[in-house]
């Protein structure tokens, strides 16, 4: 008997054992290892997309703020309004001026046709943006006594205001102040300054 063969051939088996044992348990690690990277990067993925549609939501977010963000406590919309029926931006607001020759007869208080139809374009117009905390603003030129002119200011004033209402503007909403001869436009010594101080202002502001 070659016991020499016998040895070689019993070492090759069990080397070829141990290799199969060892690329088996090579194959094991490779497996367990690429299915935890996969796991790894889905998650990752997960992760990420989640991340990105929470920047995409913040970005709609600040975009829409940007868009409808007031200006002056207003929004575009708002302003383009005003803009569009003639109110001016000023230091109380935008506002809007009205002559008492167009709104009143001499010394009345009762508001006259032609301006009564503007006033409530204009309060049509306040109604259909939103518009409802306005401030009406009587003044009278400094001839006459202070009372009479206080007084009759805040008439006007509170006429308008009735107008405005009658469009649709919340009579809550709407501040009247009989200012008389306070806060002149123009020159109370000659009589075309006198006519521009005697006017009604409707302001519009959120302060």
């Amino acid at each position: 008997m070659d016991f020499a063969a016998i040895a070689a051939n019993t070492a090759d088996a069990v080397g070829t054992g141990s290799s199969q044992h060892s690329s088996a348990r090579r194959g094991n690690f490779r497996g367990h290892f690429t299915a935890a990277l996969n796991r790894t990067f889905s998650q990752y993925r997960t992760l990420l997309r989640r991340a990105l549609g929470l920047l995409v939501l913040l970005g709609f977010g600040a975009l829409a703020g940007c868009q409808t963000t007031p200006v002056h406590g207003l929004t575009p919309e708002q302003i383009a309004a005003l803009k569009s029926e003639g109110f001016t931006q000023t230091d109380e607001g935008w506002e809007f001026g009205l002559s008492d020759t167009v709104l009143f007869d001499t010394d009345k208080f009762v508001v006259r046709d032609p301006a009564r139809e503007t006033v409530t374009r204009i309060g049509h117009t306040l109604v259909k943006v939103g518009l409802d905390a306005v401030r009406v603003y009587g003044y009278t030129d400094s001839v006459g006594s202070d009372t009479y002119n206080e007084q009759l200011s805040a008439r006007r004033a509170d006429a308008v205001a009735g107008v405005l209402a009658e469009a649709g503007v919340k009579r809550a909403g709407i501040q009247t102040i009989g200012a008389g001869k306070r806060n002149p436009v123009a020159d109370n010594s000659t009589p075309a300054g006198r006519a521009q101080n005697r006017r009604v202002a409707i302001v519009i502001s959120t302060r």
